[in-house]
């Protein structure tokens, strides 16, 4: 057994009987872990909660884990990585130092090649409101509103690539195959309207994010938690009845199918794929009736299109985005749990279609700006107005930031996951309150550094969920949204 070279300590581990007996000590760790892990010995907090929630009525409201501050969650995603240093995140030293090296980064290569000098905010920053926070003249009409917001300067991201970027913030992963946020909180809470979907994606009016799906898929929760996603252009297909069929007979054909359901029941009792494909078709019949109507704008007055920029003839893109504003508060309006409203499409191109601003930002934020800024704070404000903020946890995220340089040969910035902004507003959030920050050109978090794990946390919390005991049981892994990550954003709640 001997060899040469080999440490004494190797010479033991190689020895045959010190070998078996190592073996047979580890395979009796590992069996003994399992049986700890079996009785939840191991966890050193408390047990997984896997909400219990019936195939017969799969959407049916749930109780959260403690008292909740918010009801619903509406979250407005910017596709594309809007620039945080060109919006919510004022830097006077950039705009000091504007045309300068970044210093200490020489030779600097990010995404898409080797970076410029600093650059500074394309547009004006002013003071607004009672708090004074500077915001930009890019988004006047959301600036207007900062006294409303708490803003997260110190958000991060895992990948400086679009696509894991996005599925991050939606599902809390860069990989693909894991649930949304929205299937997760459809999962734990169920929704107060039954005749509705509990989670509604509603994609830009020009086509989806560059994940697509993903942004509303359930993965491996059960299908029936899975966003429905639709947007006022495009309503869900195959809904009207057809003109040949009464409402007489279309009644009659549903209690026929109900019968025959019974009794297929009857015949197989337990059987819970069964039982949720007759309850998710169920829903689907309920919603001819409801989806309809909650997509029929024209109830609203004329005075709510011209306030959500819908009756805008010169930009008809902001026009189909502020009715995408609108379905959205009738979404809420009518108890809905999760909306995700997204406002930019990948499908379109650079310069089209989203805020990925490389070449010509300028050229493209000008298009961009106006398209998202006076429907989003008409549904903000609305959202007010109506009360529904008392129990709306709004939140504004993309997924990621801006450099504060310009690339090398372009009038454009780059992708930058080390540092950027979110917002929060609603239920149970502080209002005109700021949270950690970047260095002094808006590169990097330095102040309470923050990450999208701790802001789904958050997002939990003010549901009443708590992020570290939600959970899912998955080829062998008790599943979470944030993973084994994640803290709540303390300082931003009431």
């Amino acid at each position: 057994m001997e060899q040469s070279g080999l440490s004494a300590v190797a010479k033991t581990l190689l020895d045959r009987r010190n070998f078996l007996q190592s073996g047979g000590a580890g395979l009796s760790g590992i069996a003994l872990a399992s049986l700890l892990a079996g009785e939840g010995r191991l966890s050193a907090g408390e047990p997984p909660i896997r909400p219990d929630w019936s195939p017969e009525r799969p959407t049916a409201p749930r109780k959260p884990h403690f008292a909740p501050r918010a009801q619903q969650v509406l979250v407005l995603f910017c596709s594309g990585a809007l620039s945080h240093v060109d919006t919510f995140d004022y830097k006077p030293e950039l705009v000091k130092r504007d045309g300068m090296p970044l210093p200490g980064a020489a030779g600097l290569v990010t995404f898409q090649g080797e970076q410029g000098n600093l650059t500074r905010p394309i547009w004006d920053f002013k003071p607004r409101g009672e708090s004074g926070k500077m915001t930009s003249e890019l988004l006047p009409r959301l600036g207007e509103l900062a006294d409303e917001f708490s803003f997260i300067h110190s958000m991060t991201a895992k990948s400086n690539t679009h696509g894991p970027a996005e599925n991050q913030m939606s599902t809390g992963y860069v990989l693909e195959g894991f649930p949304a946020m929205g299937s997760w909180v459809s999962y734990a809470l169920g929704s107060e309207c039954q005749d509705l979907p509990s989670f509604v994606a509603i994609p830009d009016p020009r086509g989806v994010p560059q994940v697509g799906p993903n942004h509303w898929n359930s993965a491996f929760l059960p299908a029936v938690f899975q966003g429905t996603a639709f947007n006022a252009d495009k309503p869900i297909p195959n809904l009207s009845t057809p003109a040949r069929i009464n409402a007489a007979t279309e009644s009659r054909s549903r209690d026929l199918l109900a019968s025959l359901n019974r009794g297929l029941l009857e015949r197989h009792p337990g059987d819970t794929e069964l039982i949720a494909r007759i309850a998710a078709y169920e829903m689907a019949a309920r919603m001819q009736l409801s989806a309809a109507e909650v997509g029929d704008l024209s109830k609203e007055s004329g005075g709510t299109w011209e306030m959500y920029g819908a009756t805008d003839t010169e930009n008809t893109t902001k026009a189909r985005f502020g009715k995408n504003c609108m379905l959205a508060r009738r979404l809420l309006e009518r108890g809905v749990r999760f909306v995700q409203l997204f406002n930019g499409s990948y499908a379109m191109g650079e310069g089209v279609g989203n805020w990925d601003g490389h070449k010509t930002l300028k050229t493209q934020y000008d298009i961009h700006g106006p398209i998202l800024d006076q429907p989003a704070a008409a549904l903000i404000s609305d959202l007010k107005q109506r009360g529904m903020l008392d129990q709306t946890l709004v939140v504004f995220v993309t997924e990621f930031g801006r450099m504060p340089t310009f690339q090398k040969g372009a009038s454009g910035r780059d992708h930058n996951p080390k540092g950027f902004t979110v917002f929060l507003c609603g239920a149970g959030v502080k209002r005109g309150f700021s949270y950690g920050a970047t260095d002094e050109f808006g590169y990097q978090a330095v102040d309470r550094v923050s990450t999208i794990y701790d802001l789904h946390a958050t997002l939990l919390h003010l549901l009443g969920l708590d992020h570290t005991r939600l959970s899912f049981y998955h080829n062998g892994i008790e599943r979470r949204l944030t993973d084994v990550h994640g803290h709540v954003i303390e300082d931003v709640l009431t």
